[in-house]
């Protein structure tokens, strides 16, 4: 059955302000290969772009079908966001013609467009461009909402998510993995309490359009996360994903094997109200106990409970190291109905399995009902890795970072080896 979408004929100021839509044609052909991707029945993909750079990170789609990547620090070269148009309407964003701006001076991860503002975190602050309508760049610069968040020692990158109530929320990260003194040493101790709970390890909120916010404890959420870098409000309520403890195995080799630590320390979806508290850095979600379990730096065993049983549950879980760093609620019509309640994960992948092969690398879905996690989720995209087994995450072909949903429906995914970008289809109508 054939699909028609809306094509942009665009008119440029010189501001390149200026856009409107006409005409009907139809939907993008996907690639022979789906561009390395593997889907479900009934879906296809096509490489929309072929690489915005090594330093991308998330994406979205306005209504007009303009994209807008988030990129990081790398070294030196610093991120910003790239703002990209299809001029002709073949649905790819690199042909001669089509229309692209870089903007911004430094680092952005979540990036999320609001009330007319490009709103994006920093590695230490949450930011935001005024950004008219069908503009590619904004023309001033950015205005700060929040400043002074933690934003060094490792796990840095902060995503955003907003309740519409005029609330923000961000995740600010811990860089330890388990509060110990030494950290990632053989035996290292637990601190308890958690010294470094009190600045980090959970989600803050912030008024959404104030500026010139500072950070503060007061603003804190809820805390006992390690890294809860992928947020999203769904079906009125707030999501986060959180990376979990590494190095079973190599801290506690009486204890712990390779494959206890390639499969045990599950990746939680975690559903999110004021003043919970989750249990890192004293417990972890355990696949083969099937609960919290106390962490070996505070004593625990390998299959002692304790006082992880005073912690909230995770709504639902992912398989170890996965490492999510993005949340997409579905709320489009263009796919079955199965997908239109839940949230897509990005999963970036695993570095600490070690010697098992590599695993994650993918995009999954987790189905939800009635604002409750329904079963396990499944795989929805797959082969970024480009080889099986993959044994050196340096070696993956792409390791997925972004979803966003465009305004036909489609699913657009966005990767941090190259900065590829996919968009994917569903045709079985």
């Amino acid at each position: 059955m054939k699909r028609l979408f809306a094509v942009l004929v665009v008119t440029c100021s010189a501001a390149l302000g200026t856009v409107t839509l006409s005409g009907q044609g139809a939907l993008p052909a996907c690639d022979p290969n789906n561009g390395g991707l593997t889907l479900p029945a009934g879906f296809c993909a096509v490489v929309v772009h072929e690489g915005v750079g090594v330093n991308a990170r998330h994406l979205l789609v306005m209504p007009n079908g303009d994209v807008f990547v988030s990129l990081r620090n790398v070294g030196e070269k610093p991120g910003g966001i790239v703002a990209m148009r299809d001029t002709n309407g073949n649905g790819r964003f690199d042909d001669p013609g089509d229309l692209r701006e870089r903007f911004g001076t430094t680092g952005a991860h979540g990036l999320v467009y609001r009330n007319g503002y490009l709103y994006f975190a920093t590695t230490t602050s949450i930011e935001r461009f005024k950004l008219n309508p069908g503009e590619l760049k904004p023309a001033g610069p950015a205005e700060v909402i929040v400043s002074g968040m933690r934003g060094t020692g490792g796990h840095n990158e902060k995503d955003i998510a907003f309740d519409g109530q005029g609330n923000v929320y961000v995740n600010i990260g811990l860089p330890s993995n388990a509060c110990a003194i030494p950290d990632r040493q053989p035996g290292g101790k637990g601190q308890d309490p958690c010294p470094q709970l009190e600045d980090g390890g959970g989600i803050w909120r912030f008024k959404a359009d104030v500026p010139n916010q500072a950070y503060s404890r007061e603003a804190r959420y809820a805390t006992g996360m390690r890294q809860p870098v992928a947020l999203a409000w769904h079906d009125g309520k707030l999501y986060a994903a959180m990376n979990s403890r590494d190095s079973l195995d190599t801290l506690y080799p009486t204890m712990f094997t390779a494959e206890d630590n390639a499969l045990r320390p599950l990746e939680p979806l975690l559903e999110v109200n004021e003043g919970d508290k989750f249990g890192w850095p004293y417990c972890f979600f355990d696949r083969q106990a099937g609960k919290m379990i106390l962490a070996p730096e505070y004593g625990g065993d390998g299959k002692m409970v304790g006082r992880c049983a005073d912690f909230k549950a995770p709504a639902a879980t992912f398989p170890a190291h996965y490492a999510p760093v993005g949340l997409m609620p579905y709320t489009g019509t263009q796919f079955p109905a199965k997908y239109r309640s839940g949230l897509f994960m990005t999963s970036h992948g695993s570095w600490n399995r070690a010697p098992l092969p590599q695993a994650g690398y993918n995009i999954l879905y987790q189905p939800m009902a009635g604002g409750k996690a329904v079963g396990q989720a499944e795989v929805f995209a797959d082969g970024f890795k480009g080889k099986e087994p993959l044994l050196n995450p340096n070696e993956a072909a792409a390791r997925p970072n972004g979803t966003a949903q465009g305004p036909d429906g489609s699913l657009y995914i966005t990767e941090s080896s190259k900065g590829k970008i996919w968009r994917v289809i569903y045709t079985a109508r």
